[in-house]
C-alpha cells in the first residue's frame, strides 16, 4: 500500500494508528460478552466493528505501522476475524487500566521504532462514513500536528443533547494544513444531565468524539509535564518492564491525565458523519430501518409494530403490536428491555448472575 499524502500532495511516512480495541461493551449484552466484546459484531454495518476499524486504518498507514491496542482474551478473536496480521500488530495490553496507560506505551513503543512518527488514535467501535472525507480530515489535521506544538482532538457538531459524550468549548483558530482549521480547545467538559447538555448544545460546544492526533514524541513530553502519576512511571518502559508499568499505572483515562490539564490541545472539526456505538439505542442511527422505524438483524420480524431494535442471532424473533422495545436472542440468553433504558445495561449486569454475564465462562 503506498505512504498516505497530506493535503500538500507530501508523503507522510511517519504516520501510524493505533487502536483502542479493548473494552468489553457492556451495553450490548448479551450479544456481547468478555469473550467477544462489541467489537466483533455488526453493529455499524454487515461487517464487524474492528473489521470496519482496521480497513479505515489501511487506507492512512501502512500494515506495518497499525497497532491494535487490546487484551489477551481477543487476541485470538481478533486474528481470527482480521486474518493473517503481523505479531507486532498486536500491543496486548497486561491489565486494563483505561486509555491513559495503554496510550502512553503505544506512544512510546512507537517512538522507539520511529522517533517523527505521529499517532492518529482510533477507536474500534466507532461508525463513520464517508471514508474518504474521514481519510481527508486526518490527513490535513496529520500535517498540524507535525508542525506544530498541539494535540489534536476532533470534535464533532452536535445533532442531539447527548448526555453519553464530553463536549468541548471551542476556542479561536491557532493553525491551518489544506482545507482545514484548527481551533484551540478552551476547556473540556465531560458527560452533563441532559438539562446541561442542551444547554452546551445551544452555546455551541462541541462533542469531543476521542479521536486524536499527535507526535509521539510531543505527546511523551507533555505526559511527562503535566500527567507525573504516568510519567514518572515511563522508565519502567524504557527497562522493559512493562507489566509493572501497568501494575503501578492508575485507572486514567488519556482524556483525563493528559487533554484537560495540558495547555496544547486544538481541535478540528469533523467533515464527516460520527457515531459512537456506545448501546442497542445507537443501531437506530447506524442500521437501516423498516418503514415503521425498526430495526431488525438476523431474522427478525416485526407486525404491527415500530421503533424497536432487534438482533435475532439464534433462531427467530417476532415482536406484534410492540413500540420502543430492545430485543436481543443470542445463544440461550433473551433479553427484552424498554428502548429508552438501553445505555442502563451495565448497571443491569451488576444484579445478575456470573453466569449470565458471561455465558462462555460457566
Amino acid at each position: 500500500m503506498p505512504e498516505s499524502k497530506s493535503s500538500s500532495g507530501a508523503l507522510e511516512p511517519h504516520l501510524w494508528i493505533t487502536i483502542l480495541a479493548g473494552g468489553v461493551g457492556t451495553r450490548f449484552w448479551p450479544a456481547s460478552t468478555p469473550g467477544r466484546p462489541k467489537q466483533l459484531l455488526p453493529l455499524a454495518s454487515e461487517r464487524s466493528l474492528i473489521e470496519e476499524t482496521v480497513e479505515r486504518a489501511l487506507g492512512l498507514a501502512r500494515k506495518d505501522r497499525v497497532r491494535i491496542l487490546t487484551g489477551s482474551r481477543l487476541l485470538h478473536p481478533f486474528r481470527r476475524v482480521l486474518g493473517e496480521l503481523d505479531p507486532s500488530t498486536f500491543l496486548v495490553e497486561p491489565q486494563a487500566r483505561g486509555t491513559g496507560p495503554v496510550l502512553v506505551w503505544a506512544a512510546w513503543s512507537i517512538f522507539r521504532e520511529d522517533p517523527s512518527a505521529i499517532l492518529v488514535s482510533l477507536h474500534a467501535d466507532h461508525a463513520i462514513r464517508p471514508r474518504e472525507a474521514f481519510h481527508a480530515l486526518v490527513l490535513d489535521a496529520a500535517e498540524v500536528a507535525a508542525t506544530t506544538q498541539h494535540l489534536l482532538t476532533v470534535a464533532v457538531t452536535p445533532t442531539r443533547p447527548e448526555t453519553g459524550f464530553g463536549y468541548i468549548q471551542p476556542g479561536e483558530v491557532v493553525a491551518r494544513a489544506g482545507d482545514t482549521d484548527a481551533f484551540r480547545v478552551r476547556s473540556f467538559v465531560e458527560k452533563p444531565d441532559a438539562q446541561t447538555a442542551e444547554r452546551y448544545v445551544g452555546s455551541g460546544c462541541l462533542w469531543n468524539s476521542g479521536i486524536f492526533l499527535w507526535r509521539a514524541g510531543l505527546f511523551l513530553e507533555e505526559v511527562r509535564a503535566v500527567a507525573p502519576e504516568l510519567g514518572e512511571l515511563i522508565p519502567l518502559l524504557e527497562e522493559g518492564r512493562v507489566e509493572q508499568f501497568f501494575q503501578e499505572a492508575p485507572v486514567i483515562s488519556v482524556d483525563e491525565a493528559v487533554l484537560e490539564r495540558s495547555s496544547r490541545v486544538a481541535f478540528v472539526r469533523a467533515t464527516f458523519e460520527w457515531d459512537d456505538v456506545g448501546s442497542w439505542e445507537a443501531l437506530g442511527r447506524t442500521r437501516p430501518l423498516d418503514e415503521d422505524g425498526n430495526v431488525l438483524l438476523g431474522d427478525a420480524h416485526a407486525v404491527d409494530s415500530c421503533d424497536n431494535v432487534v438482533m435475532a442471532e439464534d433462531g427467530s424473533v417476532v415482536l406484534f403490536g410492540v413500540q420502543g422495545l430492545v430485543v436481543v436472542r443470542s445463544g440461550s440468553i433473551f433479553l427484552v428491555a424498554n428502548r429508552d433504558r438501553a445505555s442502563e445495561l451495565k448497571s443491569l449486569l451488576e444484579v445478575l448472575p456470573p453466569k449470565l454475564r458471561d455465558p462462555e465462562a460457566s
